[in-house]
């Protein structure tokens, strides 16, 4: 009787779940999606096989009062970034910077020499002397300024200096590195 009882109750609720109102449903928009495959990467200079390029700046020894007051600047250096062989499908570039040498709080490349000087950075600009806010989420928000290919190739000219974030820098060595990142168009 008991196991009737059961049977019963169980074929009842599922006829009712059966019959229950399901939830409305409707399309609230679309998605399109889009895209292109090249039929290559673009080559750095000195980066034929395909593997991550390395460009050294060299800045020029300064003297530690000219780096006497929160923002000074000296030592200016220009340098490139060249490439070549590129998808005749791009129209433009312009790159994208990162890496744990950049200060978060100042927008510049921390000093990475154990014992060397203090109260220095290394600030990079664009090629019109426009700084380049590393901090930035990506290369528009950082001011990079894109550079218009021609023939499948582009030279993306930049600036490096010293720069002391808070005032009276003082003497020793200075190095750090961030990476870069090509972003094409």
């Amino acid at each position: 009787m008991i196991k009737s009882f059961l049977s019963a109750a169980l074929i009842a609720g599922l006829g009712v779940a059966a019959f229950a109102p399901q939830s409305a449903r409707a399309d609230d928009g679309t998605i399109n999606i889009d895209g292109r495959v090249l039929a290559q990467s673009c080559k750095v200079e000195n980066n034929a096989n395909g593997t991550a390029a390395t460009i050294n700046v060299h800045l020029p020894w300064v003297y530690a009062p000219t780096l006497n007051a929160a923002g000074s600047t000296t030592g200016d250096t220009a340098f490139p970034i060249h490439i070549t062989d590129c998808d005749a499908a791009l129209t433009s570039v312009k790159t994208y910077f990162s890496g744990a040498n950049i200060d978060t709080t100042t927008g510049y490349l921390k000093q990475t020499t154990s014992g060397g000087a203090n109260n220095v950075q290394i600030q990079l600009l664009n090629s019109d002397n426009s700084a380049i806010t590393l901090n930035g989420g990506d290369a528009t928000a950082q001011n990079s300024k894109p550079v218009t290919m021609s023939n499948g190739a582009a030279t993306l000219n930049y600036v490096a200096r010293y720069i002391s974030p808070q005032g009276s820098a003082t003497p020793g060595a200075v190095t750090s590195s961030v990476q870069f990142t090509l972003v094409y168009q």
